[in-house]
């Protein structure tokens, strides 16, 4: 079997650890080997342990720095048992203090700053309040061994003022030390980890053992070798079984309760000292630490009023401000416009919505766009920094409360839509707005904003129509020039779906669209061979795939124009059918847009009632009939019975028996 590392460690620390239990609990061994066990081996084990801790900071890179302090700290401790029994036992009046007590005392201001540090390592923001706390549990410790423990402690020294201070520090160090490891639980909630569950275990057992210690060596009655000095071993060893255990990574929350419980119980210490003073006198030097420890308290009270302050004001610019572009936001305007329209002062309202933004971010990606919203954001601020205040109210809007002063506030208005506006080779992106002037045309705030929104998309709409008709007279003009016949046949188709959009309850802006995709539902067949458009007879399958393609390529020729970009969407899907058999993409019922729905009825109507090179025109009796025969299968049939009612209403009656079918498929 092959051995590692550890397990070779493991078996050496056994091999020392085991023989030295049995002869401390159980007395097996001989006389003579009392000092191997009681100097040798002890001491051995106790440097094996500090060994550990400082291979641990050695050899791994994660809270170097604490396993550097807790290893030197034991290193500290192991040296000053090696001097003390190679040594200081050996004369017939050691001196004491001497450097033995300087490096035992060093063990515990050195595993307070390791214990600080391996918090530190797990708290994302290490408030300075922490550090308060650790101060004020050090105190409440303080307090209570001078109120409790010194009184068991001998301080007469015959004058020396050495031992007087050696002998109260030692418990004071042990009572801050189970302090320190019982705040560190505390913070780490129910599950510290195995790293510090071994390393608070080995401190206690340090600082639990020590006044037994002191109580035998006052007394003494300490005897070397017995199972005091084996508590130390186990200590040590646990210490250094926690600097290889696995370390804990995940953060320590510190919100809730457990930031309260520490000064809140070393508060009622505090209190309490000071209450029992008045029935029993304490100690002077325990009345001065809690008296200092109540202080402390007050300034963490303080503290922590400045740092709830602090993260107040942080939450509410936060929750007042667009994090992208830190304008304003909408909570911020509703503030702003609502205080404005309580003074009564003269402003102006103006919202703002980019035309082009969704192309930009279909072209180059969101990141791209949101980087296009920052910047304008940023230009916004500048440009509204002498007349008022800009906001983003999400997406591709922004607002702006203006001061006209002695300007026109169209012009300022103007001047913040300049702003908005950014142009390349590839893309435009321009803004349309509306703007109110307060509170002379709106006196509340939700008016103001209802009137400047209706207005803003007015503009918006007919900025659109205007773009929109712009482009497709010039596509039109191209299909009239390669084929009048075509040119003649979406004029119709238009015409009629602009009559069935508007008896189906569509909008004035969402009949626009209709009808011009309707006008335009067939432009992608100017990328077809004239072979194909003009064959007399009928397609070939592979003719028919050929002309499939004439929606998907009508679609790439419209999405080149920004503002067709919705009619694109309308002729791609213009071929679907109702039960999914259509082309290009087999979409099926309300997947289909309602608008495309609209267009395939008219187109196949207008078809029917014209001459074709394979076929000539229907009547009108046998079109309508062929249209309600493909209610349900090529057609909505709610929208065949609007088409009907739209034929019945221009008075193209068809005969008796296709209005009652008409009218049965409308009810």
């Amino acid at each position: 079997m092959k051995l590692n590392a550890r397990t070779l460690v493991t078996a050496g620390i056994l091999a020392l650890f085991l023989p030295y239990v049995a002869y401390t609990v159980f007395g097996v061994g001989r006389p003579e080997l009392a000092t191997l066990f009681n100097e040798g081996v002890h001491d051995a084990l106790v440097l094996t342990a500090a060994a550990l801790v400082a291979a641990r900071a050695i050899r791994r890179r994660e809270q170097r720095l604490a396993w550097s302090m807790i290893g030197a700290g034991l290193a500290a401790y192991a040296v000053a048992e090696i001097l003390y029994y190679f040594f200081l036992a050996r004369m017939d009046s050691p001196p004491y203090p001497s450097v033995c007590d300087v490096l035992w005392l060093a063990f515990y201001p050195l595993s307070y700053i390791g214990l600080v540090l391996l918090v530190r390592g797990r708290v994302r923001e290490f408030q300075s309040s922490l550090w308060l706390d650790g101060l004020i549990a050090a105190l409440a410790a303080a307090a209570i061994a001078a109120a409790v423990v010194f009184g068991a402690v001998p301080t007469d020294a015959g004058g020396s003022v050495g031992m007087a201070v050696v002998n109260l520090a030692y418990p004071l160090g042990d009572v801050i030390l189970l302090a320190m490891v019982v705040a560190v639980y505390a913070l780490a909630g129910r599950r510290p980890g195995r790293d510090w569950f071994f390393l608070g275990a080995g401190f206690g057992v340090f600082a639990l053992a020590d006044p037994f210690w002191l109580y035998q060596a006052a007394e003494g009655t300490y005897v070397p070798g017995h199972l005091l000095d084996l508590v130390y071993v186990v200590g040590a060893l646990l210490m250094g079984v926690a600097a290889w255990q696995p370390s804990r990574t995940d953060e320590i929350q510190l919100t809730g309760l457990r930031r309260l419980l520490l000064p809140v119980g070393a508060c009622l210490v505090g209190i309490s000292i000071e209450t029992y003073d008045h029935f029993h006198h304490v100690d002077d030097v325990a009345l001065l630490l809690a008296t200092t420890l109540l202080v402390a308290i007050t300034v963490r009270l303080a503290l922590s009023f400045r740092e709830n302050l602090r993260t107040l004001a942080s939450s509410n610019q936060e929750a007042r401000t667009d994090a992208l572009t830190t304008l304003g936001n909408r909570r911020s305007l509703i503030r702003d416009l609502e205080y404005r329209l309580f003074k009564r002062e003269e402003f102006v309202l103006a919202m703002y919505d980019l035309d082009g933004f969704k192309v930009y971010n279909d072209i180059f990606g969101h990141l791209a766009g949101d980087a296009l919203l920052a910047r304008l954001g940023g230009r916004l601020s500048t440009a509204a920094a002498e007349h008022g205040e800009a906001y983003r109210l999400g997406g591709d809007e922004f607002c702006v409360l203006i001061e006209p002063k002695d300007e026109a506030p169209e012009v300022l208005v103007e001047l913040m839509a300049d702003a908005l506006s950014e142009h390349g080779d590839a893309f435009s992106v321009s803004a349309s707005y509306g703007w109110v002037t307060l509170p002379d045309e709106a006196r509340a705030c939700a008016d103001a904003l209802r009137l400047a929104d209706r207005r803003m998309y007015a503009q918006k709409q007919g900025g659109r129509q205007s773009a929109g008709l712009q482009s497709t007279n010039v596509l039109l003009s191209a299909l009239a020039a390669r084929n009048p016949e075509l040119g003649d046949h979406l004029a119709g188709v238009s015409e009629l779906a602009e009559q069935v959009a508007r008896r189906a309850g569509l909008g004035d802006a969402e009949v626009e669209e209709v009808r011009l995709g309707a006008e335009l539902h067939d432009v992608g067949k100017m990328g077809l061979p004239d072979e194909i458009l003009n064959k007399p007879g009928p397609l070939t399958p592979e003719e028919w795939i050929f002309v499939r393609r004439h929606t998907l390529i009508g679609e790439r020729i419209l999405f080149a124009a920004p503002a067709l970009a919705g009619v694109a969407t309308l002729v791609r899907s213009s071929h679907e059918r109702w039960d999914g058999s259509g082309y290009p993409d087999g979409l099926a019922k309300d997947e289909i847009p309602l608008g495309s729905r609209i267009i395939a009825i008219c187109d196949s109507f207008d078809a029917m009632m014209s001459d074709r090179p394979y076929r000539p025109a229907m009547s009108l009796d046998e079109a309508l009939a062929e249209i309600e025969s493909c209610a349900g299968s090529q057609f909505d049939p709610a929208l065949v019975g609007a088409f009907c009612d739209t034929i019945a209403a221009r008075g193209e009656q068809p005969g008796a028996s296709h209005t009652a079918r008409a009218l049965a498929v409308l009810g």
